[in-house]
């Protein structure tokens, strides 16, 4: 009896950026552990999950995806960046496989069906809230050969009847026991080694939660997921973390909405102390932090602060403007009574910073800009970003009550504004230009402490000096300008390039000549001349302790090759002997910390340590990464590697300041296809 062949099912996901290496496909991984845990489907069918980075063309995926046998079933991940390129290649499908099917999920396109069946009459489905069931249903439908359009047994779905009508099945609930959803990572659904035996992503992502309590104008979050928090169990949880551990990752991202809104998120922060106490790794947390501080959230700071467990903190404010935020559904917040946090974090000595939404209606020019300033003086980046409107929104769902002209990105499904009612089209590129300088120099650190530098000794607010960078590229003769230029003018709608800027500045030799340029050319004539040297060697910090890449020279100092050092299981590039004038690293902490520095030219000699494997993280938009890979102390090295676990090298602190011997030995949202 001839064996009866399985049916293929291709999971489709597509990450933002292009990278060395890729974004974890977390959506996938769920959906494949969810379908293989039922017996029938992992007998039946073969699943493969294809996950291509942000660079990969059109061609590049349609012969990745279809060169071979071509699938039964078509699975997409979808989200504004991939929304085109993903329905193209379906129409691509449909040409190889009339008869198979093709499913589109994500929050881009749950109730949103009969927008995709007209633009993309090629997709089947579509599924509306948490896939994970949903799918492994349709895989069951697809067995029985029940046809594409007799689907109203599956909840949670749209798809087309026999007339072409769409049809929306009721809302499947919610998932209430989300231990039911096996671990993508447990299971070996998810590859998690490249062929050397690596962890093959950027970092490691991670739910311990679903849900959001919050109905913000301008986010899905709490629609896609609910509004009612469920969370994994601990159990569950520490057995991911171990097995992150042994994998040797560096950062765990949670894809949470408000990690420490829960009492029992600070099991999980007990938890990963406890792992990587044990094991050496994981080194870092980064997450969405609730919006709402709570006891719970301090008692989660405290234990990270005494672990030395390193993370950003966020102010997610999104606008400082008491009107904007009324239209934003968030005037209640708590989390706009932000100063004195913000002083007790920096007291704490973590890293913090904002968020900003530019283009919210009630926001005017003046009020982000007064905003955005009074945010410099307290945290050490702030995130600004265009306002998209993304669907199933307040601000997408009444454009017109709130007066917004908008357009679709040239390479993506987003909506871009243009004009709001409180700010003109001329406005908007007034202040998309400033965006795109905001992102790229200050909230990606390409510059860190040099505007702090400025605003206390110079009497330059952070969003001037910036100001002052633009219009210095624009007006400018520098040969390295030209791609910065065109970088920034492609910005002017809201869709720039900023990749490439961001990759330049950090890889590019010829940047560091032309931010030396602008600073003599458009700064230091405006400083006072008693503190130009001190704020010259502020200035030249940054620009020594950027990320050290392979690009830049190869990892290359100016006098040769930077020898490679072991910290407690993880590579450093080590810069030896840097010699300063000024004790720049003790005059950034004491303004950090509101105390009088010593401004006196004292010189200082110092090792500074960078992280290798940066390459990533210059070529994506991801500031929280790129913290990481700044050159740092030995000191801070050190406690970044507390509990770096038994047997592991620790060449750098095995003889003083420096080693006796100089070279020993980066969302997509998980719950839709």
């Amino acid at each position: 009896m001839e064996k009866k062949r399985r049916a293929l099912v291709f999971l489709v996901q597509q990450g933002v950026w292009e990278m060395p290496l890729e974004s974890m496909p977390l959506a996938s991984g769920y959906l494949k552990a969810t379908a293989e845990a039922d017996d029938r489907i992992a007998g039946e069918t073969e699943i493969v999950i294809r996950n291509f980075r942000g660079g990969k063309t059109l061609s590049g995926m349609a012969n990745t995806l279809f060169s071979g046998r071509p699938p039964d079933v078509l699975a997409f991940s979808v989200l504004g960046w991939n929304y085109r390129a993903f329905g193209a290649l379906a129409e691509t499908f449909k040409q190889i496989n009339p008869a198979g099917w093709v499913v589109f999920g994500g929050t881009h396109v749950a109730e949103q069906a009969e927008r995709v069946f007209r633009m993309f009459p090629e997709v089947d489905v579509v599924v509306n809230g948490e896939g994970e069931f949903a799918f492994r249903d349709l895989l069951h439908a697809y067995l029985d050969r029940v046809p594409r359009t007799g689907l109203g047994a599956v909840e949670g779905i749209s798809y087309r009847d026999p007339e072409g009508s769409t049809v929306t099945t009721p809302a499947r609930k919610r998932i209430a026991d989300l231990d039911e959803i096996p671990s993508p990572f447990l299971t070996g659904a998810l590859e998690m080694t490249d062929e050397e035996g690596r962890f093959r992503y950027d970092v490691a992502l991670m739910e311990t939660n679903r849900g959001c309590p919050y109905k913000c104008a301008f986010c899905y979050w709490g629609g896609a997921i609910g509004q009612k928090v469920r969370a994994f169990s601990r159990e569950r949880l520490r057995a991911e973390l171990e097995h992150f551990a042994k994998l040797r990752v560096h950062t765990i991202v949670l894809c949470d909405a408000n990690f420490g809104l829960l009492p029992i998120d600070v099991e999980f922060v007990d938890a990963l102390i406890d792992v990587r106490e044990q094991y050496g790794f994981p080194r870092a947390l980064e997450t969405s932090w609730a919006k709402n501080k709570s006891k719970t959230f301090y008692e989660i700071v405290r234990k990270m602060k005494q672990a030395d467990l390193r993370s950003s903190f966020t102010l997610a404010l999104q606008t400082l403007d008491e009107g904007a935020l009324e239209r934003m559904n968030r005037r209640n917040m708590k989390v706009n009574d932000w100063e004195d946090l913000a002083d007790w974090l920096v007291g704490e000595g973590f890293d913090l910073y904002a968020e900003l939404i530019w283009g919210a209606p009630g926001e005017t020019i003046e009020s982000f800009m007064e905003g955005y300033d009074k945010l410099a003086r307290r945290v050490s980046r702030i995130a600004c970003y265009p306002m998209l409107l993304l669907p199933n929104t307040d601000y997408s769902e009444k454009k017109e009550e709130f007066g917004l002209i908008t357009v679709r990105g040239d390479h993506d499904d987003f909506e871009y504004l243009l004009a709001n009612e409180t700010v003109s089209f001329r406005q908007n590129q007034q202040m998309q230009r400033f965006l795109f300088w905001a992102r790229v120099l200050a909230e990606m650190a390409v510059l860190r402490h040099t505007w702090a530098g400025l605003r206390e000794f110079g009497g330059i607010s952070q969003s001037e000096a910036l100001r002052s960078f633009g219009r210095w590229v624009e007006e400018t003769d520098d040969p390295a300008a030209p791609p910065l230029r065109a970088a920034m003018e492609s910005a002017i709608a809201g869709t720039g390039d900023l990749v490439a800027a961001i990759s330049f500045l950090y890889t590019d030799p010829a940047a560091e000549s032309l931010l030396r340029r602008w600073w003599r050319e458009s700064v230091r004539n405006r400083v006072p001349a008693a503190r130009g040297p001190v704020l010259d060697e502020i200035f030249e910090y940054d620009l020594l302790t950027r990320p050290v890449c392979e690009q830049r020279g190869g990892g290359m100092a100016e006098d040769g090759a930077l020898p490679v050092v072991e910290v407690r299981g993880e590579d450093y590039y080590l810069r030896a002997g840097v010699e300063l004038r000024y004790d720049v690293p003790g005059i950034i902490a004491a303004v950090r910390a509101g105390a009088e520095p010593d401004l006196r030219a004292r010189p200082v000699t110092l090792d500074l340590y960078y992280k290798t494997g940066a390459e990533s993280a210059v070529n994506s938009t991801n500031h929280e990464t790129i913290v990481h890979f700044m050159g740092m102390s030995k000191a801070a090295v050190l406690a970044n590697a507390a509990g770096g676990g038994e047997g592991r090298g620790d060449s750098a602190s095995q003889a003083g300041d420096r080693p006796e011997n100089g070279n020993p030995g980066e969302p997509s949202h998980p719950a839709t296809p």
